[in-house]
């Protein structure tokens, strides 16, 4: 299907190219006369004719350049560069079957003068020559994959974040268990009076002194 389309690409770019390339010379070559007989000039009349061959300069960039199909540069270049081969076969016949009284965009259009000056044989020749670089119609490369790390390799990779779990514990914060806290509450201290100092005797048992008061009885 590429090939297809680069055909029809040929076939299309090929006459345009000699209608703009046709355009833009006569354009330059009347604008650069007339400033040589008036003896002054102005850049601005070669804007036209600067475009036409812009255009035209593109268009052979993008079939030459672009790495779709080498059919279309082939055809585009063998009918660029056919009418000039023609000169050295039959001249004349040549010369009059190109039509010189067509027009574009309201100017003449000279396509005989790309022909006689030979621009079309040397455009024509550019686009064949490309062709046979075979380099540019070889598929692009795949990129490179990066090896896959061996077996015995795979657990050397260490990031910032991997530390052993067999360094040393902060001493701040104690140590994690599973096991759940002890549900039974220990027994409150018994409180002191407001009387007693802090350095009193603590308080005996209820048990113990009434064994005490039985034995005096």
């Amino acid at each position: 299907m590429r090939h297809l389309w680069s055909f029809l690409a040929g076939l299309v770019v090929a006459p345009v190219t000699w209608v703009l390339v046709a355009l833009g010379q006569d354009g330059s070559a009347g604008t650069v006369d007339r400033w040589v007989e008036i003896g002054t000039f102005n850049t601005a009349n070669l804007i036209e004719p600067a475009v036409y061959l812009a255009v035209g300069g593109i268009l052979l960039g993008l079939l030459g350049t672009l790495r779709i199909s080498p059919l279309g540069p082939l055809v585009a270049g063998l009918l660029l560069a056919l009418p000039y081969v023609g000169l050295f076969v039959a001249p004349f016949q040549v010369r009059n079957r190109i039509p010189d009284d067509w027009k574009a965009f309201g100017d003449p259009l000279p396509l005989r003068l790309p022909v006689e000056n030979g621009t079309l044989f040397l455009i024509g020749l550019l686009l064949i020559v490309a062709v046979f670089s075979g380099q540019r119609w070889r598929q692009w490369p795949a990129p490179a994959t990066e090896p896959a790390p061996a077996a015995g390799s795979a657990g050397q990779d260490f990031t910032l974040t991997d530390w052993s779990s067999s360094g040393t514990p902060d001493r701040d914060t104690p140590p994690l268990t599973l096991g759940y806290p002890d549900p039974t509450p220990t027994e409150p201290l018994p409180r002191r009076t407001g009387g007693e100092s802090p350095w009193s005797a603590p308080p005996r048992s209820t048990g113990r002194a009434e064994d005490t008061t039985t034995e005096i009885k």
